[in-house]
């Protein structure tokens, strides 16, 4: 057992919670900076420096500049299903729970809408759309097959398409908000969801010419 400050020992506990002390003050001096001078322009030394920890402590907790871009993505997600579950997402019928879903989407990314900004860009140049589980379609093509089941939805649906489909809409509406987020009035990005989401449901082909498709 390693000494403690005072030449005891320090317990296993202790020195894991400080540990994490240290990652996460790696982690938001990181997320600080790519946020007040962007992703590209912000080194290992820079972010050490800003945790008030040595530069070789940085690759202790992260192989390389780009796994924080990891640790954002797994952090939005485990905050996205905590969400759906406050919310009881799962409780509702297929159409109210993709509505709910797309609005929690839109909260996560509201409540930190520079951060988000800052990052999607490096998220996307990382390759990380095209490496990452895409966890967001399958909540959505879980909710797509329930409702088929069910008879909420069309029975002949691929829940798959479905969700990839809502996965890349939610994407491109996600990625032009961010461009103009520090612009954009509370709620914008929740309202666009909405309205391409109403557009899905309803579809875009009158009754007498969907026979066409």
């Amino acid at each position: 057992m390693a000494p403690g400050p005072s030449g005891g020992t320090q317990s296993p506990g202790r020195r894991e919670r400080n540990k994490q002390r240290v990652k996460e003050r790696l982690y938001s001096s990181a997320l600080s900076l790519f946020t007040e001078q962007g992703y590209d322009r912000t080194s290992v030394d820079e972010i050490a420096e800003r945790a008030d920890v040595a530069r070789g402590t940085f690759f202790n907790y992260f192989q390389r500049k780009e796994d924080v871009i990891s640790a954002w993505g797994e952090e939005r997600r485990t905050k996205l299903l905590t969400y759906l579950e406050q919310e009881d997402v799962h409780g509702s019928h297929a159409v109210a729970q993709l509505v709910r879903c797309m609005s929690v989407l839109a909260r996560i990314n509201e409540e930190e809408q520079e951060v988000t900004a800052a990052m999607l860009s490096a998220w996307v140049k990382a390759g990380r759309p095209l490496s990452e589980e895409p966890y967001v379609a399958e909540i959505f093509a879980d909710i797509v097959a329930s409702g088929a089941r069910s008879g909420e939805l069309a029975p002949d649906l691929v829940p798959e398409r479905v969700g990839n489909l809502l996965r890349d809409v939610y994407f491109g509406a996600l990625y032009r908000w961010s461009q103009h987020a520090h612009n954009e009035r509370p709620g914008e990005l929740d309202d666009e969801l909405q309205a391409v989401l109403k557009v899905l449901l309803h579809g875009i082909a009158t009754v007498e010419h969907a026979h066409h498709v």
